[in-house]
């Protein structure tokens, strides 16, 4: 049976993550960045894009890709499994940001709602609303994405003519147990 702890010491480095890759650790630092900047950008677009729908539809469209960015930054960090549970806490975040930002900016006057400005009793309206928008766009990329990371894998492991992961680490163990024993 093989141990735990290395025979031989060797000289431990501990590596930091870069910053971004920090962040995208971070499911709350993460849904909070995309919160605040998908509802500022919202409230420009809303305020400055004229009645050209290419204009109003490439904006929106790129509100959905800063979306799901930064859904995957922060999903690839971690096993498909966890997904499940990391997926609505992350919009549950991220909408309790935009909503706090938009709050704010009701309070000064600059929240959008459609062509006029909204008031704080149009606050719950606009925040069940954000939630069914952007719970139902994470959660369609969401299990496409899984799909993708799943039949990537899929073929990855078919390739190396294997039948699953916990055997490609079993078979890299035991071959370098056998490097090891070989060279004793």
């Amino acid at each position: 049976m093989s141990s735990l702890f290395p025979r031989h010491t060797v000289e431990w480095k501990l590596e930091e993550p870069a910053a971004f890759r920090r962040l995208t650790l971070s499911l709350v630092e993460m849904a909070i960045l995309t919160g605040l900047v998908v509802r500022l950008l919202r409230a420009v677009i809303l305020t400055w894009v004229g009645p050209n729908w290419w204009w109003f539809g490439g904006s929106w469209a790129l509100l959905a890709v800063i979306f799901c960015l930064s859904a995957a930054a922060h999903l690839s960090n971690y096993p498909v499994r966890q997904w499940f549970w990391r997926v609505p806490a992350f919009v549950g975040v991220e909408v309790l940001t935009e909503m706090l930002v938009s709050l704010g900016l009701i309070a000064v006057g600059r929240e959008p709602m459609g062509t006029a400005r909204a008031h704080y009793h149009d606050w719950p309206q606009m925040a069940m609303s954000t939630l069914k928008w952007r719970l139902t766009i994470i959660i369609a990329f969401a299990l496409v994405l899984a799909a993708v990371v799943q039949t990537v894998r899929y073929f990855l492991l078919r390739h190396e003519h294997r039948a699953g992961t916990v055997a490609a680490v079993h078979e890299e163990v035991e071959r370098i147990e056998a490097e090891h024993a070989h060279e004793r």
